[in-house]
């Protein structure tokens, strides 16, 4: 499809006015590296919570959400536990305060407040940028697969020889990725987190006003009945039992049950026991050295850093999942019309759903909005994650092991120079990836179980030390580094298949996690203790609970009036009841959009429910 001229004019306006706010803020952001970084934590937390949650909203991982909730149906809403996307409650109830406390600028210079400045330190704080970097690179390659794949479905191939084409399929996707990932760096790097903060309020409110006219579409021109004959039995079920059960060839659709056994998703209970298990350990480990975390450290104080938390489920999941819903029963009763120009022998990319109904059921005029809004989720989320790494390169080795004396306007020129550095590097990883699902695995079970480890035992053992976090984090990362390789030579076919089929990433995870805690045990307890003086400030600044028994007794006979963490139980009850609200807002629009009357009434009871507890047992509770 071509898009008419009043589109593009929408989304060259949108693209123009985003530019023009990053050099309006860009004198204030370079005022020096705090200004640029956390923007001077002068930003409320309620817009530092749509920032957050805008960022959240990007176009590939909306992409993913489409096609899981064509293929799995209601009970796609337990799929995006594989981040896991509940690691929001863990900081909203507690995280979030802790981090905040410690008063740092990243998460690598977070760890002397925890490990002091000794050898150990120095290794844990190098293997975290190292860390971070890794990670940022890995998102950046994953948003360059889901834009390429949007801007294809709209835009004019730039690559037409067939015979290129042949040996390239991805050629094009990868061509408009480049152009559209060149324009946000533009702007992003002049603004620092004043520029991307203010630019995703805009974008949030766009993206809003679309998911809620793709909804309003899709509610009236398909009506219930319709739904009904275009989906298999169980497709409306949230409840699932041991198998998946969803059988697609009853409608001619043997491509869907294709790609369901290519995720390996079909033994759903053992996936879901396997999504819990790690997200439980993920989330206890907080957030990773990202833009989640960097929105954290922005926030005026702790108490404001647990209610942007808060605040990110609440504005992110209802209008992207009603959006979500929409596009997806436009695909369900549609799909034949949706990939109908396929050449011979090609499948459907069920990946490509989202923008491909975009392309042919969306008037002009609403269109060119809603492409400025999926564009925006774009911009957000590569902003938000091009703003977190130079700050790694910049604070943590250039101004700690380089220049520690340099005038603040020259930290501001080398951040700039860093992130175009990251930028080049991710867009260079992302030529070589091909599928956006691929990549959300790799890094959310594979690289994730490297740092889940270490980053579980930091906040809660008071024994681990520097040498454990290092090696913990050095055998987890190693290994899943090596893991691609290691597959390419088929040395671990065995996990290909078991104990899920077709899921290497989620399979792996166990082994990972189990050779990271091995690292940390072993570099904890063969090396001495961290100093007394540092583990006593870390303790009664943060003010964790956990196994800190002899910390505390110190501690307390210095300061009788200290007062003891003894929130845990408090603290687990409210992430349960947290979870329970997270996943009825994620639930909630789409049965509003399938018109379920009864699911969601229920939904709005339960997430009422959730909410007046909540206030109860957690908003009225806080304190910095």
């Amino acid at each position: 499809m071509q898009l008419h001229l009043i589109d593009i004019l929408i989304i060259l306006l949108y693209v123009l006015v985003s530019i023009a706010i990053g050099y309006w803020v860009s004198h204030r952001a370079s005022k020096d590296i705090h200004s640029y970084f956390l923007g001077g934590n002068s930003l409320p937390w309620y817009l530092l919570g749509i920032s957050n949650a805008s960022g959240m909203f990007d176009i590939a991982g909306t992409m993913l959400l489409v096609y899981w909730l064509f293929l799995y149906g209601l009970k796609s809403v337990w799929l995006p536990w594989v981040w896991p996307v509940f690691n929001q409650i863990f900081l909203m109830v507690y995280l979030s305060v802790w981090l905040r406390r410690s008063n740092v600028m990243t998460g690598a210079e977070w760890i002397k407040t925890r490990f002091g400045e000794g050898k150990g330190a120095t290794l844990s704080h190098i293997i975290v940028v190292i860390f971070a970097l890794v990670s940022v690179i890995g998102f950046l390659s994953y948003g360059f697969k889901g834009i390429g794949k949007f801007a294809t479905s709209f835009l004019p191939p730039l690559v037409t020889d067939p015979s290129f084409l042949a040996n390239n399929p991805q050629i094009n996707a990868n061509l408009y990725a480049l152009i559209l990932m060149g324009i946000t760096t533009f702007y992003v790097v002049k603004g620092g987190m004043f520029s991307v903060v203010i630019t995703e309020v805009l974008q949030y409110l766009i993206l809003t006003v679309a998911s809620i006219a793709i909804g309003i579409i899709a509610i009236h021109q398909v009506s219930p009945d319709t739904i009904n004959h275009f989906i298999p039995a169980g497709w409306k079920d949230i409840s699932f039992g041991h198998w998946l059960n969803l059988d697609w060839s009853k409608l001619n659709m043997q491509a869907a049950n294709d790609w369901i056994a290519k995720d390996g998703y079909s033994l759903f209970s053992i996936f879901f026991m396997m999504m819990l298990f790690k997200g439980i350990f993920v989330s206890a480990a907080g957030p990773a050295p990202n833009y989640d975390m960097q929105r954290i450290l922005s926030t005026r104080s702790p108490k404001e850093a647990a209610k942007m938390s808060s605040l990110v489920s609440l504005v992110l999941n209802p209008p992207r999942y009603f959006m979500i819903a929409g596009l997806t029963v436009l695909a369900l009763v549609n799909f034949s019309g949706v990939f109908q120009n396929l050449p011979a022998g090609m499948k459907p990319d069920f990946e490509s759903i989202m923008p491909q109904v975009l392309a042919k059921f969306v008037p002009v005029g609403l269109l060119g909005l809603l492409m400025a809004g999926l564009l925006a989720a774009f911009m957000s989320n590569f902003a938000a994650t091009v703003n977190a790494a130079p700050a790694y390169i910049v604070n943590d080795i250039y101004k700690r092991y380089i220049n520690p004396n340099a005038e603040p306007k020259k930290y501001v020129k080398i951040s700039y120079i860093a992130s175009i550095a990251v930028v080049v590097v991710g867009i260079s990883v992302g030529f070589v990836v091909e599928s956006i699902n691929n990549v959300v695995l790799w890094i959310t079970s594979a690289l994730w179980g490297g740092y889940t480890a270490s980053n579980v035992l930091k906040w809660y053992w008071w024994r681990f030390n520097g040498y454990g976090y290092f090696w913990g984090m050095v055998s987890g990362i190693a290994s899943a580094l090596l893991i691609p390789l290691l597959n390419q030579f088929h040395l671990i076919d065995f996990l290909v298949n078991w104990p899920l089929p077709s899921n290497l990433e989620m399979n792996t995870f166990p082994v990972i996690f189990i050779l990271s805690i091995i690292g940390c045990i072993l570099g904890t307890l063969l090396t001495k203790p961290e100093d007394d003086a540092i583990l006593k400030k870390f303790y009664s600044t943060v003010r964790p609970w956990g196994f800190w028994k002899p910390i505390h007794e110190k501690v307390m006979a210095e300061n009788p009036d200290f007062k003891k963490n003894t929130n845990f139980w408090r603290d687990m009850f409210n992430v349960v009841v947290g979870i329970i609200w997270q996943v009825t807002l994620m639930a909630l629009p789409i049965y509003l959009v399938l018109r379920e009357k009864m699911s969601l009434l229920i939904s709005v009871i339960i997430a009422a429910v959730a909410m007046f507890i909540l206030k109860k047992t957690w908003w009225d509770k806080l304190e910095d």
